[in-house]
């Protein structure tokens, strides 16, 4: 009963962070796991649907970006893998966390920095938490359309900082971020 988890969405300037936790079945397992971001979108997509399939649990969940800005992305981030190792409907015997930090746990955990490379585990759960916040970004863009959402993932592209700039920050910028503080009256 090894946990993995991993977040999706530290680095970007607009929208929530989101993290996943995954308990693979040993006996059904997935080809073709690795770091999400060295995947194309088309595989993290069917590789989501296939570890939502075969795993024996998983869970999402999230920090907002009120939380994002009132407390920091690291301890958002941290939270939110939390939140998704504890709505998991078992309680993992170990929990693999990517990076070099754990998250308050009732469980036993380690980091592992490129864990998301080198354990099957950890990979599923940056997939899924890729998969959901890009999902998330897209619901984003159907509503504020002018940010282009759907392109840039909220990322600080040089285009989603041009229109930033034009449009200034919509309810999902981070304001704790300087591109976006930057521009706060």
């Amino acid at each position: 009963m090894i946990c993995g988890t991993d977040e999706a969405g530290r680095g970007p300037i607009a929208g929530p962070v989101v993290a996943a936790a995954v308990i693979l079945d040993p006996q059904n397992p997935i080809e073709g796991l690795n770091d999400s971001k060295k995947l194309s979108e088309k595989k993290r997509n069917r590789l989501s649907a296939e570890i939502k399939e075969k795993a024996l649990y998983w869970a999402i969940a999230q920090a907002d970006v009120e939380e994002i800005d009132r407390i920091n992305i690291l301890w958002a981030s941290m939270n939110a893998m939390t939140r998704a190792v504890e709505a998991l409907p078992v309680q993992p015997s170990k929990v693999l966390v990517d990076g070099n930090r754990v998250p308050q746990l009732k469980v036993p955990a380690e980091a592992i920095v490129g864990g998301d490379a080198s354990e099957q585990c950890i990979a599923a759960a940056s997939i899924l938490a890729k998969v959901e916040r890009d999902r998330q970004m897209i619901e984003w863009h159907q509503r504020y359309p002018q940010y282009e959402f759907d392109k840039h993932k909220a990322y600080g592209t040089a285009k989603h900082i041009e229109l930033l700039k034009q449009h200034g920050p919509c309810p999902i910028h981070r304001k704790s971020f300087r591109p976006v503080r930057e521009l706060l009256p």
